[in-house]
């Protein structure tokens, strides 16, 4: 049996749409039905070779996925055929807890173990059917098939709140999200909101962005207009905020420089905590300097976090259905699978809050 698959051969190069054999089921493992696939904002960045990611090649790429279980091994006692899942492309290595190997299916790798990984659990999303270790098929409950689209926003959603998560976020508590108007930034503002912060400071330079932030999520939000200057942008941070912000989650992407980190960190109270989370330095550059004497004296958590808990999209699924995390903030537009190269070039064009494109094999 034949399925069909849009394959990466080469970096720099188009997608190419094939026939591929169908996934073999092993203890461990389950194969899903792909039925909406989302297309990151930079993935045109990833499959140019321009974000340097590890991906042994040639590969069906993608990042996360909604389907249906066709299979389960021997081992799954609560999956059954026909369950809809979310796919978590978070793979880890089974054979140390402590330090697992990493590998993001059909995506990107860290370091030589995750490779190694990589090359059983090759393949992603972009085709009819996906293999995942059975501990990544998610279950997410009953939806309507015409409702899968809108769920990738799921994996918009998690890693920021992976970010949160590490950061500890209390409810009632003041944050500020670095990054807020990307598309990742922008997630982690609805879900600190969902989590129950008093308050989400949204610095960034788009003005009509901030302002539709602010429509989205009204006085709870504040946004603040970046102007370059660190230690004014700095104090207009601080002013914004109606009390002493109690952590900073940094989500910016590769291309931001370390001074526009380094104001938005050093916002936080004495004892408040710090995510790092985004994709500064990635691509050479300057380091982050971050002084010495103030985060000893001012007792600052400083802390990296890549991804999230295995059972992160457990709870991300809850907040999700209690209606407290809300998925129609998205504007989803669907390809077909034959049209994955205009998938990717449309993702390109429209990235940002709350748009999303997916596609449909």
């Amino acid at each position: 049996m034949t399925m069909k698959g849009a394959i990466l051969k080469t970096f720099g190069s188009p997608l190419v749409v094939e026939t591929l054999p169908d996934p073999i089921l092993g203890t461990g493992e389950v194969i899903v039905d792909v039925v909406a696939a989302p297309v990151l904002s930079y993935t045109n960045e990833v499959f140019s070779g321009e974000r340097k990611y590890l991906l042994d090649l040639p590969v069906v790429p993608g990042c996360g996925a909604i389907g249906r279980v066709r299979a389960v091994g021997p081992d799954a006692t609560h999956l059954v055929a026909g369950d809809w899942v979310f796919c978590d492309p978070t793979v880890r290595s089974r054979d140390d807890a402590l330090m697992p190997d990493i590998t993001l299916q059909g995506w990107s790798a860290r370091g030589e173990g995750g490779l190694r990984l990589q090359k059983h659990f090759r393949h992603g999303p972009f085709a009819e059917q996906i293999l995942v270790p059975t501990e990544n098929a998610i279950r997410i409950g009953s939806l309507d098939e015409a409702d899968a689209a809108r769920w990738c926003g799921l994996n918009t959603f998690l890693v920021p709140y992976g970010g949160l998560l590490a950061a500890n976020l209390q409810a009632g508590e003041t944050i500020l999200i670095s990054g807020a108007t990307g598309n990742f930034g922008s997630a982690a503002v609805a879900v600190a909101l969902a989590m129950g912060a008093r308050c989400v400071v949204a610095p960034g330079r788009n003005e009509k962005t901030l302002e539709d932030l602010t429509r989205r999520f009204g006085d709870r939000l504040r946004p603040v207009k970046l102007l370059g200057n660190e230690e004014d942008d700095r104090e207009r941070m601080r002013q914004a905020a109606p009390g002493p912000i109690d952590c900073v989650l940094d989500i910016l992407p590769p291309s931001v420089s370390t001074t526009t980190v380094r104001a938005a960190i050093m916002t936080v109270r004495p004892y408040g905590r710090v995510v790092l989370m985004g994709g500064v330095g990635m691509l050479g550059g300057a380091g982050l300097e971050l002084p010495y004497p103030w985060i000893m004296r001012n007792c600052i958590t400083v802390r990296g976090q890549w991804m999230y808990l295995p059972e992160s999209a457990i709870r991300l699924v809850g907040l999700i259905r209690s209606g407290l995390l809300r998925l129609d903030n998205f504007d989803v537009t669907v390809f077909d699978l034959d049209d994955a190269n205009k998938a990717v070039a449309h993702a390109a064009a429209n990235g940002g809050p709350f748009k999303m494109t997916a596609i449909r094999p």
